[in-house]
């Protein structure tokens, strides 16, 4: 409905004067008796204004925007069967957009459910100006849910298919080609969603015509020079049917239609042949009348009667009786070799079904007994529920729709009906019973016959799925699967899988430095992990779960790294060794009280000293020197996990190292406590240590799994007799397991 106006306001001509009231005089007509009191004549007031009081403005194509609203509003009444508030909406809104009237005046004429129309016409209106690009799936959606009233949809589509009819002979060729490209993204999808199929050809037809003039013509001349030998050929093919049927005391009628010029097109570019190898130009449609109760009986009794006659082709069976469309579409189909060994296409419905194959979601409404509400709700998720009433059809229900354009119904061993996408998969099915199904299926058993999880699902398949305790989703499967819904589920299993494990190598790699008697440092870990170039990880955990990667091989790299490591802890001060009295002698030197010094045994004048980050040394404790690579030393505890390892392999690179002096700085440890999960016993520990005095807790680390906690308390500390005497408090906390320095 978007109108792009270039031209200046014009008198009404004679002519397209004569043609308006004659339109009008049609619309009254098929619509008068859904009318309210006064609709007609304000209506009438309303447009002889825009007529007489030059009011109106040409469209891009030169085109008169009133008769172009009434030629709108006839199609939508014929093709759709809506009635007045739909007409009433296509013929204000030219008038609301140029701002003659607003959509405040038209409901307080015409009621709220005409000017909820027009406000939906105007969303679309202002979604248009953004200058989206059309031929987007997302564009489609974005437009559905901003169309609010299910019959904004339906104009809209009406509009397009009568601007195309309307714009045949304009010079404008680029604003066509533009008007064209959106009728065959855009507009005609739509059509083919609601079941408008005949608006849905002609739109792609016309779109083609504009777009791609020589293929159009060239189809429709080899049409019109093989019509006569074609209709001779039809009237060959249905005249022993008919003869038939009517022994068989059918009431029906039969016709004879050729494929659309734009199915004739796309079937020769799919299959890159030339027009003379469509072998299927045509369909033969037989229309039961009938009662609705007998529908099913008698489709089915005029398939067996025209398989008797000609050979079927069993893969060209479609049976939409059973299980209709999701758009409402139901007819039987079958493909028959017929003379001449020409494969014949034949469409089994009733009158009923008929209507609703041609006009679409309104003649659905008609034949369902009860009456819906008005509006557009969800329409954005899979299944769309369209729900419309007060344009007198009586007979609305719910209306689903799917943005799938095609879908396939499987049955469970019990016989339940689901439906997925094409191209779903047994691993499709398997999630969408459940997420345990899903992430141990191994294949399913489809009609009696084993196949792998992979197997694409067809459309009346009986589906069992197989399961294995010992299989376990991956990250495969992901390519594997169609629906967002089984994609969701396997992230979230596999996401589960990395934990778990997380969790067991973890627990190995800790298990195996404890057996070497070496204390596992997260921060180095980590720096381990990154130098080993894994991105993430959960990827290091899982090669060294499989086995791809060695945990000795680990350690040893942990080790060289750690030693290597140069971040100084304890106060993050660089001491030179001249801050030490080297001698023995001098260990019994006077010191300044506020002084902690370290007292070795060999003279290391300009050697820088840091305290180990591996066992965080502090006053009081058995220490040695370790000399690094860079000339330094760092002093580690005697007991330090790194230590047999050290003296082991760098011997030579051991000294002597005592405390002299007095404690008096504060130094940072870090103790791991175990225990039992249990409401306030955090608020135990730390209000322990928050009492002693000079102790600061730095940090808090705590990390609750299966109802136990293992934690880290980070506490500046002066020496470790105060360190000793922290711990006996601790461990007689309630709850409280295990603690160990780190």
């Amino acid at each position: 409905m978007e109108t792009k106006l270039m031209e200046p306001k014009f008198d009404f001509p004679s002519d397209e004067r004569i043609e308006a009231l004659s339109l009008y005089a049609k619309l009254k007509d098929r619509v008068g008796d859904s009318l309210l009191p006064g609709d007609e004549q304000k209506m009438r007031h309303h447009l002889m204004q825009l007529m007489d009081g030059n009011h109106v403005i040409r469209n891009i194509f030169g085109l008169n925007p009133i008769l172009l609203s009434l030629q709108t509003a006839l199609l939508l009444v014929e093709e759709t069967g809506l009635k007045r508030d739909s007409v009433l909406a296509v013929l204000l809104h030219y008038s609301v957009m140029s701002d003659f009237i607003t959509i405040n005046d038209v409901e307080r004429d015409y009621g709220q459910s005409v000017a909820r129309i027009l406000h939906g016409l105007h969303r679309i209106q202002e979604l248009y100006k953004k200058n989206p690009v059309v031929e987007s799936e997302n564009f489609r959606n974005l437009l559905l849910s901003f169309a609010e009233d299910m019959r904004v949809i339906l104009i809209m589509i009406s509009d397009r298919v009568n601007l195309m009819r309307q714009i045949r002979d304009v010079e404008n060729d680029e604003a066509r080609r533009e008007v064209s490209q959106e009728a065959a993204y855009l507009y005609a999808p739509l059509a083919h969603k609601l079941g408008l199929y005949k608006l849905k050809s002609e739109l792609e037809d016309l779109s083609l015509k504009y777009l791609e003039h020589d293929a159009y013509y060239l189809i429709k001349e080899k049409l019109s020079e093989t019509k006569k030998s074609r209709d001779a050929y039809i009237d060959n093919f249905i005249k022993p049917i008919s003869e038939k049927l009517q022994q068989a005391g059918l009431q029906f009628h039969i016709k004879g239609r050729t494929k659309s010029i734009h199915s004739i097109w796309q079937k020769m570019k799919k299959q890159k042949c030339s027009f003379e190898g469509v072998y299927d130009l045509f369909a033969i449609r037989i229309i039961l009348d009938c009662p609705i109760e007998k529908e099913k009986v008698n489709c089915w009794q005029v398939y067996s009667i025209v398989t008797d006659m000609y050979q079927p082709n069993p893969k060209r069976l479609r049976d939409w009786l059973s299980v209709p469309k999701s758009n409402g579409y139901e007819s039987l189909h079958i493909t028959v070799l017929g003379p001449e060994q020409k494969w014949v296409e034949i469409q089994i419905r009733t009158e009923r079904m008929d209507e609703v194959a041609e006009r679409g979601v309104a003649a659905h409404w008609r034949y369902k007994g009860v009456k819906g509400e008005s509006g557009l709700d969800e329409w954005l998720t899979g299944i769309r529920q369209m729900l419309e009433a007060s344009d007198g059809l009586e007979a609305m229900d719910q209306f689903k729709m799917d943005l799938y354009e095609d879908e396939v119904y499987v049955f469970t061993p019990k016989g339940d009906l689901l439906k997925f996408p094409k191209g779903a998969s047994v691993l499709d099915m398997a999630y969408h019973i459940h997420s345990k199904i899903g992430s141990t299926c191994v294949g399913a058993r489809v009609n009696d016959k084993v196949v792998s999880f992979r197997y694409l699902l067809q459309s009346g398949d009986q589906v069992e799925i197989m399961t294995s305790s010992n299989q376990k989703p991956r990250r495969e499967w992901l390519n594997i699967v169609k629906t967002s819904r089984a994609k969701a589920k396997i992230r979230l299993a596999l996401k589960e899988t990395q934990v778990k494990e997380g969790l067991f190598a973890k627990e190995m790699i800790e298990r195996k430095f404890k057996n070497r008697k070496i204390e596992l440092e997260e921060s180095v870990m980590q720096q381990l992990v990154k130098k080993l170039h894994f991105k993430e990880v959960s990827e290091f955990y899982r090669q060294v779960t499989d086995g791809q990667l060695d945990i000795n091989q680990v350690i040893d790299k942990y080790l060289e790294l750690q030693q290597s490591e140069r971040i100084i802890t304890g106060d993050n001060q660089a001491r030179s060794a001249e801050e030490f009295v080297y001698d023995d002698t001098l260990a019994s030197q006077k010191l300044h009280p506020s002084d902690d010094v370290l007292v070795i045994d060999r003279n290391l004048k300009g050697i820088d000293y840091q305290l180990a980050r591996c066992c965080n040394p502090i006053y009081g404790d058995d220490v040695f020197g370790f000399v690094t690579v860079s000339g330094g030393i760092k002093i580690h505890r005697s007991d330090c996990p790194n230590a047999a390892e050290m003296r082991k392999r760098f011997g030579y690179r051991i000294v002597r190292a005592k405390w002299s002096g007095k404690g008096s700085s504060q130094y940072s440890i870090t103790l791991r406590v175990i225990g039992v999960d249990d409401i306030g016993i955090v608020n135990n520990l730390t209000s322990i240590i928050s009492k002693e005095e000079k102790l600061v807790l730095r940090s808090i680390n705590i990390d609750s799994h299966d109802g136990l906690f293992r934690g880290n308390l980070t506490i500046m500390i002066d020496d470790n007799t105060k360190l000793d005497a922290l711990i006996k408090r601790l461990r007689v906390v309630k709850g409280v397991k295990q603690i160990d320095r780190i």
